[in-house]
């Protein structure tokens, strides 16, 4: 019987409408009509900008578009199933006991069966579910929110649409005891729930879902009894892809950008539940373990040994990549959640890392290990190739020491060493694993040591904890620690029996000296309630190595005990079932790739075509085909013209009534041999009624490198001729000039729209392999579709089989291969959709010889399903193109060249003169052009005649280009006058140019006489005498324009400016001098006439201390009081120089492009013999500098003054001596300093003084009869540390909004005293005192006055010891700003200061009294002054507030009893964060003092990590607190489209002394702007002081702009009058931090929404 439509047309039965007018849609009409018009009409009404009204349209455009694909998405899978369940219905016709037995199913199986049953029982499912949503989730919504109470769900359907199991894969090669399935799962449900909240007329729903994926379904343990099976665990390998419609008020959720984001938090709270480590575990029968299934054990652990890369792709390009660099590599290793970063390694293509990571696997197979290599750039890193390894290739091979190779570049290779670590549940091997881990040596700083065991962790639950404080019930979470490392458990919620069930693992590198710390908190982290530490050497000694069992907490109550599980397992690697062939694991990857072939093997004749494209131009003197009048006047003709070629036709359009049309049209067409083809033209006149007339015809015969371009006579007809163009474009694997060919096709337009082709696609389809069998259990009869554009191909229809082979070529004209993509379908006889596959074509681009060649796994089929296939691109190089290429490649060679023989002339004239060569930096090598880019159109002459090179004007090449800049005007005559002259008015001036004849003209600047252009205007000149530019100013009339002003500037002066100083403001030539400074010895060159090629031939020398750290630096002016330039030469680069000597020309930072001095810097290392150093030599490093000139050649006899030394001592030029820094260090002293074990154990308070209400007014007036206000202030006591507010005037509800910071350390139980007063000018009066229980954020009352309460914020910020989290303290430190200008601190620096040593004696030759200061920003410090000793020891420690790492420094200064200087020390703070662990601990050397005095200091960094980020992001703490109210806005700035957007949401509490309220609008502008171009403002709200906005402004700005720039806000009052202010308040924020995430760009400015305090300042607004 047939399957009948079950669509709705099919089914729905139209019921007729009664006839006459319904008045209720007659009004719903209406209202639809007025509710579209309304808007129209307020956007007038309120002058709403109409950008605003595009910027609307375009949102809902967008979203209407996202909304309608995702519609799309969903028929057509619904679509789709309903025609796969109407094909299996019709063609299973047999029954299944015709299949034979031994028919051999692939490895994923086909299980219909369970999606009919699944279908089937999907109903009462959906009825499950609706009795869940309706009776047990929507009673506790309305339960949870008081906003929520009046929540139903009004529909709820989960539709008809079943869940679907595309296949079922089992595996046979675990252990017994389970059984493991891979479960592919396919939803494209009809769902629909809808849910009213009837309280905000608000309503919301979803309609339709899509979830694919791969379930892991688990069966174990397996036992005798009924149901067989004790419980089934279910979890995602890797995430599901998930779609999903929303409908309602959260349509806003289709909005391209904010549908990632919703769908990105519904899939991550879908992998807190069912993606690895998390699984969900339902037992199936009674007293089952189930902790033991859901947090199992490890299959185990697998270290990867990350060595070297090699061959990897150049990223970095210098002079916008005429210079090709090197890269900056590193490796992103990624297993599962687990995710390691190695350290770059920078200038290398073949970097080596050596280093080791240590994953756990959880599931294998099915686990890989994701390899990504990058290169490390300042802004966005390159993507540099991937891939990818199985695990259980690793797990069968115990060892697999390999490279492999990058996918998705061009080249490059990476070496892993992948163990697998077995988990032993005994100690008999724990030495070996000891021992072997010490022989284990780990190069990079960055990997962790080696672990011999894993420690696995249940945390079950804990009963009868301690109540807190006021008796109640606490929120209990569990922080777990071994080493230094924590981890924290989820919290439970006010209760004494927590149940946890959380599971934790940790690495242990020696079982028998840690333990396991574990903490019960209150979920505030503040209070204890419990602790417990186990040894780990106790697990050692217990059977199975394991404890599960209850342990009694100390600290806690008498009852309180905690369940946990711990597990340890010693990591083993097994090297006696190691392979003995290294290929092996190789070959395990490889799998069936033995017995496939690799490759395809197409007809030596694939690929071999090339593209005729065919011009067709015009036409001329045509045959007038259309008569008027019955013949008796001749009219004209609608001629179209018909091409035929190789079979193939194109028809142009029609010229109405023209003889002599022009077409402008092009076609291509690909032909294999160009030798013997035949084009056929025909010309015909079209007609409406009867049969086009004949107008003519032609037969061109084609030949080898065709390119012609003539006219051709029409035959079979008295007159008429047709211009064609015909070239033959040959094809080139060379992906280089692909930006010229792109270039060259945008240059070409055609009538018929047509695009020219960029490249040529080849692809050869061979074979496929282990395709599905049919529903029906046959195997298919597979066909392939292949499809590019508009272009498609099938191939032929194999016979009966899963790996058909076609070997069937085709071929693809391409537009642009940077966009299409190559589509292949394969499916049973064009029916029944078997799998598909999609090749971006841009991929091959990448590939070596741009072909693709090799197997690829197709999708929507079964893993296992692949086709081999060779897809080749070829660029389509026309002759045109290819000369613009030879003419680019020439002149770059000819450059080349030229610059070569300057190098070659300079080193001559210096060899000369007897001088060491400057090293000449090496050229990129210029490839010559390819033979088959040397061809000619016309076929060459004989050789004989033929010159070998051509023979131009000696004037050939010597052009140049001049680049002209119009920036500005200032102080223009006013031309336009009104009132018929009374008034004078101003210009609207313009500029023209004139050089060489070549004209410029900028546009008109309306009325302005300070006019801003900045436009530029370039020309190719050549350079001769007498040229000149002439600018001429005119004020632009209706009638002639008035002249303004001109002026000439010589070309001469251009000419002569190349490496030439800047003049100076006047304009004048500079007077240069020059200073030089080393350390502290400066000199100065005299002063030259004026010039801007100064010389001077003066030779200096300084001495050097250190070579490695100190620089030269150079410094020119103008007769000492003008900065011309500048330059910087650190003595280290010497080091590397040939004979330790620089000698060339250097750029000047500062001055003008073209400015360079001439200098010689000649580093000397002397070497002296004393007696009094232990190490028997000491090295004294000399620098002879000779500074020339700054344009001048240098000249014969400086060499000598450069050679000239000061004393006669030996001189060698050994770099490695340099280096050879000798270190007189005594074997007595310690390496490292022993400070006590509480140093560093501090952190820091914050007390965030935000207002006062309600003070007691002590300020009386009148004798007493009135009463007054009063003038509080704060003053704050903890510790001994106190703090003081300033003054605010005459006011009961002062507002503050100050912080103080002082540090404690976190044992200290300090009070906080806080007390206010009033300011009097005799003696200040008591306005109230409290002391601060430790509550984060309340009011405290005022004791011992009638009124008043003061809100204040306790912050207790720990310290961490990771670098990473300063950049997210320093962005917070930027957000926050306070009335008393305090800045938060973002560091602790912890300083012990232990001894000195060989300190200097005293001028007098007693041993100094030492005492060292310490000196970081503001703070100082001293220590004792120690006894007469030049090896002092202080052993004191100090702390700092450090509130910028990165731009702070320490400095110690030592002296004998304070008075004598005997040295000092520098230590910038930044180069603490490259320390390990924050910490630098080790002997210093000091400056200022003997060369063997040094300083042993420890100072330690630690990170303030502050909780404030996440109360200010949640808005339960303003950013900043103003007396003008406060504005919400919301920032985002997106690179790609280089758009800054600013959402201005809403104000409130804002100032006025009207009680109806203030007319207010926000204006937004960026600064600095001067034309005022970036205002913008939003509509009025007329009298409101929360007035509410929600509207959207957008500016095109760049990320280098952003950074310059600040947003101005400023609330305005509209209605206000014209003598008072407008002006309500006004912030100023700056845009310079950035983020980087997923590639993009985004400006973090504030948090995503953030209240931003109100400023009111009119000199700011002015600005």
């Amino acid at each position: 019987m047939p399957h009948q439509d079950n669509t709705p047309n099919s089914l729905e039965i139209e019921t007729p409408k009664p006839q006459g007018v319904d008045a209720v849609s007659v009004l719903w009409t209406f209202g639809k009509c007025l509710g579209a018009l309304l808007p129209v009409y307020l956007a007038g009404y309120y002058r709403v900008s109409t950008s605003l009204l595009v910027f609307g349209l375009m949102v809902y455009t967008g979203w209407k578009h996202s909304r309608e694909a995702k519609e799309a998405r969903l028929r057509s899978a619904i679509h789709h199933n309903d025609n796969e369940q109407q094909y299996s219905d019709m063609k299973m016709l047999k029954s299944k006991k015709d299949l034979p037995a031994w028919v051999n199913f692939p490895d994923v199986e086909k299980v219909e069966w369970l999606n009919k049953i699944l279908q089937q029982v999907w109903p009462f499912v959906g009825q499950y579910l609706e009795k869940l949503l309706v009776e047990t989730i929507a009673p506790s919504i309305r339960a949870s929110s008081t906003h929520l109470q009046t929540l139903t769900f009004t529909k709820v359907d989960f539709g008809d649409k079943a869940m679907k199991v595309v296949g079922v894969k089992a595996h046979t090669e675990n252990e017994r005891g389970q059984v493991l399935l891979d479960v592919y799962i396919s939803y494209v449900g009809n769902v629909e729930i809808n849910v009213e909240v009837k309280r905000y007329f608000c309503k919301a729903g979803v309609k339709g879902i899509q979830l694919h994926g791969m379930m892991r379904v688990i069966l174990e343990p397996l036992i005798g009894d009924v149901p067989i099976v004790g419980a089934v665990t279910m979890f995602f390998i890797r995430r599901p892809k998930l779609d999903i419609n929303w409908t309602g008020l959260t349509n806003l959720l289709d909005i391209p950008g904010l549908n990632i984001m919703s769908d990105t938090m519904i899939m991550d709270a879908i992998a807190s539940h069912l993606v690895l480590p998390n699984r969900l575990t339902v037992p199936l029968v009674a007293d089952l373990h189930v902790a033991q299934l859901r947090s199992p054990l490890p299959r185990g652990v697998v270290r990867i040994h990350l060595l070297e890369a090699d061959d990897l792709p150049a990223k970095d390009n210098y002079i916008k990549g005429v210079i090709a660099g090197l890269s900056d590599p590193y490796a992103l290793c990624r297993v599962g959640p687990q995710t390691f970063t190695s350290h770059v390694v920078d200038n290398t293509v073949c970097p080596k890392w050596g280093e080791m990571y240590e994953v756990i696997v959880h599931e294998v197979p099915g686990q890989e290990l994701e390899v990504e290599v990058y290169d490390k750039d300042p802004d966005q890193d390159d993507f540099l190739g991937r891939t990818k390894i199985d695990l259980g290739i690793v797990k069968k091979s115990t060892v697999v020491d390999e490279w492999f190779t990058l996918k998705e570049t061009k080249s490059g290779r990476v070496h892993f060493r992948l163990e697998w670590l077995v988990l032993l549940p005994n100690t008999e091997q724990l030495e070996q694993v000891l021992q072997r881990n010490k022989n284990l040596t780990v190069s990079s700083k960055t990997s962790d040591p080696p672990s011999a065991a894993i420690l696995a962790v249940y945390l079950d639950k804990a009963e009868a904890l301690p109540m807190k404080k006021g008796n109640k019930e606490p929120s209990p979470m569990v922080q777990l620690s071994v080493q230094d490392i924590t981890r924290e458990s989820r919290t439970c919620w006010t209760t004494i029996n927590p149940e946890w069930e959380d599971a934790f693992t940790f690495f242990i590198p020696d079982p028998r000296k840690q333990s396991i710390d574990i903490q019960v908190k209150d979920n505030d982290r503040i209070q204890t309630l419990g602790t417990l530490s186990i040894p780990l050497s106790r697990l050692l000694s217990s059977p199975n190595l394991s404890l599960d069992q209850w342990f009694q907490l100390d600290k806690s109550g008498p009852a309180s005990r905690i369940y946990i599980n711990t597990v340890l397992r010693v990591l083993w690697l097994d090297e006696e079932n190691i392979p003995t062939s290294s290929t092996e694991a190789a070959g395990l990857a490889a799998g069936f790739s033995k017995i496939r072939p690799r490759q395809t093997s197409p007809d030596p004749s694939f690929a071999t075509e090339g593209v005729l494209r065919i011009h067709l131009l015009e036409g001329q003197n045509l045959v007038p085909k259309d008569n008027m009048m019955g013949g008796m006047v001749k009219g004209k003709s609608d001629p179209y013209v018909k091409i035929n070629i190789g079979g193939e036709t194109f028809e142009s359009r029609v010229i109405n009534r023209n003889l002599n049309p022009t077409w402008n049209e092009i076609y291509e067409v690909v032909l294999t041999t160009l030798p013997g083809q035949e084009l056929h033209v025909e010309i015909f006149d079209k007609d409406m009624d009867m049969k086009d007339d004949f107008m003519g015809s032609g037969t061109l015969y084609l030949m080898c490198d065709l390119c012609l371009f003539q006219w051709y006579t029409l035959n079979e007809v008295k007159s008429g001729r047709v211009h064609l163009v015909l070239e033959w474009v040959p094809t080139v694997s060379q992906p280089g000039i692909l930006d010229q060919v792109f270039q060259f096709q945008s240059r070409q337009s055609y009538h018929n729209k047509a695009v020219p082709s960029m490249a040529l696609l080849f692809v050869f389809v061979e074979r496929a392999d282990s395709l599905p069998l049919k529903k029906s259990g046959k195997e298919p009869k597979v066909g392939a579709e292949l499809v590019v554009g508009g272009t498609s191909h099938k191939t032929t229809v194999c016979d009966r089989t899963i790996s058909p082979q076609w070997d069937e070529a085709f071929y693809f004209l391409v537009h642009d291969p940077r966009e299409e993509l190559l589509i292949v379908k394969l499916s049973h006889s064009w029916t029944l959709p078997i799998g598909s596959l999609v090749v971006p074509i841009r991929e091959l681009l990448s590939e070596p010889d741009l072909v693709l060649d090799q197997w690829l796994s197709l999708d929507g089929a079964s893993p296992d399903s692949q086709i081999l296939l060779r897809a080749e691109l070829k660029l389509l190089c026309p002759k045109k193109c290819e000369i613009d290429v030879e003419r680019a490649d020439q002149s770059r060679a000819q450059a080349a060249s030229t610059a070569e023989q300057r190098l070659e002339r300079n080193t001559v004239q210096k060899s000369s003169v007897d001088t060491p060569s400057a090293p000449v930096p090496s050229l990129p090598s210029i490839p010559a052009p390819e033979p088959e880019k040397a061809k000619r159109v016309t076929e060459p002459s004989p050789p004989e005649t033929l010159p070998t090179h051509t023979n131009p004007n000696p004037s050939f090449g010597s052009e140049g280009l001049l680049r002209i800049h119009l920036l500005e005007s200032q102080n223009l005559i006013a031309k336009d006058n009104l009132m018929g002259g009374l008034k004078k008015g101003k210009s609207d001036p313009y500029v023209k140019i004139n050089i060489g004849g070549v004209m410029f003209k900028s546009h008109v600047i309306k009325e302005n006489l300070n006019p801003i252009w900045n436009e530029m205007y370039e020309t190719v000149m050549t350079p001769q005498a007498g040229q000149e530019v002439q600018l001429e100013l005119y004020d632009k009339d209706m009638d002639k324009d008035d002249f303004l002003a001109s002026f000439v500037v010589p070309c001469k002066c251009l000419y002569e400016r190349h490496h030439t100083l800047p003049f100076k403001k006047s304009g004048k030539e500079p007077k240069a001098g020059a200073e030089l400074v080393l350390g502290k010895t400066t000199y100065r060159t005299k002063v030259c006439d004026r010039t801007n090629s100064p010389q001077w031939d003066e030779a200096f020398y300084f001495l050097v201390r250190d070579p490695k750290e100190e620089i030269l630096i150079v410094k020119l002016s103008s007769a000492w009081d003008q900065a011309i330039g500048s330059l910087v030469v650190p003595i280290r680069e010497l080091l590397s120089k040939p004979d330790l000597v620089l000698d060339q020309w250097l750029s000047l930072d500062g001055a003008s492009p073209d400015s360079q001095i001439l200098l010689r810097a000649e580093l000397k290392v002397r070497h002296t013999h004393t007696h009094n150093l232990q190490c028997g030599e000491a090295t004294i490093n000399m620098l002879c500098v000779c500074l020339c000139s700054c344009v001048c050649i240098l000249r014969s006899g400086i060499e000598d003054i450069a050679r000239a030394t000061v004393f006669s001592l030996p001189s060698v030029s050994v770099p490695e001596k340099a280096e050879a820094m000798p270190d007189v260090v005594l074997e007595t002293r310690p390496p490292h300093t022993t400070p006590n074990p509480s140093f560093g154990s501090e952190g820091v308070i914050r007390i965030h003084l935000l207002e006062a209400k309600d003070l007691v007014a002590m300020d009386k007036l009148m004798g007493g009869l009135k009463k007054g206000k009063s003038d509080p202030y704060v003053k704050i006591n903890i510790g001994g540390v106190k703090f003081k507010s300033h003054v605010i005037k005459e006011n009961l509800n002062p507002i503050w909004n100050e912080m103080y910071e002082t540090v404690l350390t976190p044992q200290a139980r300090e009070e906080i005293q806080v007390e206010l007063y009033d300011k009097d000018m005799d003696s200040d009066d008591f306005l109230g005192r409290c002391v601060l229980t430790g509550q984060l954020y309340t009011w405290y009352t005022l004791n011992e006055v009638k009124s008043g309460r003061v809100h204040l914020v306790l912050e207790w910020v720990p310290t961490v010891s990771e670098p990473d989290r300063l950049d997210q303290v320093l962005q917070l430190q930027s957000l926050q700003s306070y009335q008393n200008k305090a800045v938060p601190s973002t560091a602790l620096l912890f300083v012990y200061m232990d001894r000195a040593h060989s300190l200097p004696l005293k001028k007098s030759g007693k041993e100094p009294k030492a005492a060292a200061e310490l000196a970081l920003g503001k703070t100082t410090y001293r220590t004792k002054v120690c006894d007469r000793t030049h090896s002092p020891q202080w052993d004191e420690a100090f702390y700092f507030l450090v509130r910028d790492p990165k731009e702070e420094m320490l400095i110690v200064k030592l002296s004998s009893a304070w008075d004598q200087a005997m040295g000092s020390l520098v230590v910038p703070i930044r180069e603490l964060l490259s320390e390990p662990d924050l910490v630098l601990d080790q002997w210093l050397h000091l400056d200022g003092a003997s060369p063997d005095s040094q300083i042993l200091l420890r100072a330690e960094l630690k990170i303030l990590d502050s909780k404030m980020v996440e109360l200010i992001g949640q808005g339960t703490l303003p950013c900043a607190a103003g007396n003008c109210g406060q504005v919400k806005l919301s920032l985002s700035y997106a690179s790609k489209e280089k758009k800054l957007t600013i959402a201005v949401h809403a104000c409130r509490d804002l100032e006025s002394s009207s009680k109806d309220g203030l007319d207010t609008y926000i204006s937004l502008m960026l600064l600095p702007d001067k034309t005022k171009a970036t205002k913008k403002k939003t509509s009025v709200k007329k009298r409101d002081l929360n007035p509410e906005y929600n509207e959207r402004f957008e500016f095109d700005l760049s990320v280098e702009e952003a950074r310059r720039r600040r947003l101005s806000v400023t609330v305005k009052n509209s209605s206000a009058s014209f003598r008072s202010s407008d002006i309500i308040g006004q912030v100023s924020l700056g845009l310079d931090y950035s983020i980087f995430f997923y590639g993009y760009i985004l400006l973090i400015i504030l948090n995503c929404i953030s209240w931003v305090a109100l400023e009111f300042d009119l000199k700011e607004e002015a600005e």
